[in-house]
């Protein structure tokens, strides 16, 4: 079966964020002065085959762990599969 899932990467908490503050600098100028904060992101898809949603959340985790994430400065988010 064939699952895919989001994976979401961010910085810390407590951890500058230099393209964070850069988006929430610009906000004002184009309106949006109600804006108090913006942090910055990653944003990954990834569909992989396996034999159950579970072995599949497991592997797709081992991969942020591994290669998506730098466990030093960031954490990640596995939101739900989808099976196709």
């Amino acid at each position: 079966m064939r699952y895919t899932f989001e994976v979401l990467v961010s910085l810390k908490p407590g951890l500058a964020d230099p393209q964070g503050a850069a988006v929430a600098s610009a906000l004002p100028a184009l309106g949006w002065s109600n804006v108090t904060q913006v942090r910055v992101g990653k944003h990954v898809a990834v569909t992989l085959e396996a034999g159950s949603e579970e072995e599949a959340r497991t592997q797709v985790e081992a991969i942020a762990r591994r290669l998506l994430a730098n466990p030093v400065i960031e954490e990640f988010r596995i939101v739900a599969g989808e099976a196709g």
